[in-house]
């Protein structure tokens, strides 16, 4: 692929990223920035950096089982530019009593991902535990890949035996405290 098809993508792409973000501000969307990778033990210099964006959509946040969609691009690990879509199912605990609106979910996230150490960008499936802590306007999204996981789609351990684990974290934002969107209040939890 060229280098004016790539940069025309990526605007495509971001224009597409901002309209959704605008539309679906005044519902129970977030935007996603992606900024944090920790490899665990690693002895090698991995690009720990993984600026990028996403849009996260939660369902029926009223229960005490939430459904999320979610789609992001980011720099990876190789320092080069991975997207990923998928859902998944966290259980929420409500912690009103220390703070209000804090909650912590807790569970799984499937995906569909493309890296282009991974079979040249040919999109793979993944599954991961997932965490979220926060308010419905600022949270943390936290991931954790085992070095099995790491190894069964990567084969980092050829590159890197030492590591032992990628912890994965992004900025959860409500779309209106980035200027999107109604200043009404969002749907409450």
């Amino acid at each position: 692929m060229g280098m004016r098809t790539k940069t025309f993508l990526r605007l495509l792409g971001l224009g597409i990223f901002l309209s959704l973000a605008q539309h679906a501000a005044a519902q129970d969307w977030s935007v996603i920035v992606n900024g944090k990778a920790i490899h665990v033990n690693s002895s090698r210099d991995w690009n720990e950096r993984n600026w990028g964006l996403g849009l996260e959509r939660e369902f029926d946040t009223q229960s005490r089982w939430v459904k999320v969609a979610l789609v992001n691009g980011f720099k990876d690990s190789q320092n080069a530019m991975s997207y990923m879509a998928g859902g998944g199912l966290k259980r929420r605990f409500r912690l009103d009593s220390l703070a209000n609106d804090l909650y912590v979910d807790v569970g799984v996230v499937g995906f569909v991902m493309t890296r282009e150490d991974v079979n040249h960008n040919k999109p793979f499936p993944g599954l991961l535990p997932a965490m979220t802590i926060g308010t419905r306007h600022v949270a943390l999204n936290l991931t954790y890949l085992s070095q099995s996981m790491m190894d069964s789609a990567t084969n980092v351990t050829r590159v890197d035996p030492t590591v032992s684990g990628l912890l994965f974290l992004q900025l959860k934002l409500d779309p209106r405290l980035l200027g999107f969107g109604p200043r009404g209040r969002r749907s409450a939890f």
